[in-house]
């Protein structure tokens, strides 16, 4: 839960919902309606949308195919690409009127939980990629080149995740802050030049969090 985040309601008593909680219902909602119109109406000769959504989506493959190499790039692009898509999806919805003023809506991302939960996730996803090429390649991998250096490379593959939750929270949550806090001294003016300005900050911390899981999974996936 981030700093500040205000319990709006609890379910069975279990599951607390705060506002990110609630933006990240939204957020899978509204990802979740576009994909099923989106595959509703796919035609053989695309219209403005239909061509929108596979510009996108060509962008994402040859970003990726960059990082990873076509075979690989093509294996894990379903990962990768919704792991971006939510990213940059959270991290917009914090541009939207009244989201990280109001307690019952929140960036997701401004959230530790939320960010740990894709940390998790990525570690989970990078284990399974490692003992698919094998079992004795995911094992080699932390005691090369001396066996020495196990406890290290243990440490290291955990800090990973932990290190991308850490610096995509500490973005986020640091520019919703600010914006917060020059809202109730500039009401007009200064929040909106902030907004423009975390149009582009919000891609650039979903592109590195994706990259730097991809180049985890290269080096988690090489044979050689």
């Amino acid at each position: 839960m981030g700093e500040g985040s205000k319990i709006i309601f609890s379910i069975f008593g279990i599951l607390d919902v705060t506002g990110e909680v609630i933006t990240m219902w939204i957020i899978l909602l509204v990802l979740t309606l576009l994909c099923l119109i989106v595959k509703k109406n796919l035609k053989e000769r695309p219209g403005k949308f239909q061509n929108m959504i596979e510009t996108g989506v060509e962008y994402l493959d040859n970003f990726f195919e960059g990082l990873l190499g076509k075979k690989k790039s093509r294996q894990y692009f379903t990962f990768l690409a919704s792991l971006f898509i939510f990213i940059i999806f959270a991290n917009y919805s914090g541009l939207f009127p009244g989201v990280g003023i109001t307690d019952y809506v929140k960036a997701p991302t401004a959230s530790l939980s939320v960010t740990m939960g894709l940390g998790v996730i990525t570690f989970a996803f990078l284990q399974f990629a490692g003992l698919r090429c094998g079992t004795k390649h995911y094992f080699k991998r932390f005691v090369s080149p001396m066996f020495f250096m196990l406890p290290l490379l243990l440490l290291d593959e955990f800090i990973k995740p932990a290190s991308l939750a850490l610096r995509l929270f500490g973005n986020v949550f640091g520019e919703e802050m600010v914006t917060e806090e020059l809202y109730h001294i500039f009401p007009i003016g200064i929040p909106v030049v902030m907004m423009v300005l975390s149009i582009l900050f919000c891609a650039l911390q979903a592109m590195v969090f994706t990259m730097l899981t991809s180049i985890y999974l290269d080096e988690a996936t090489e044979l050689e």
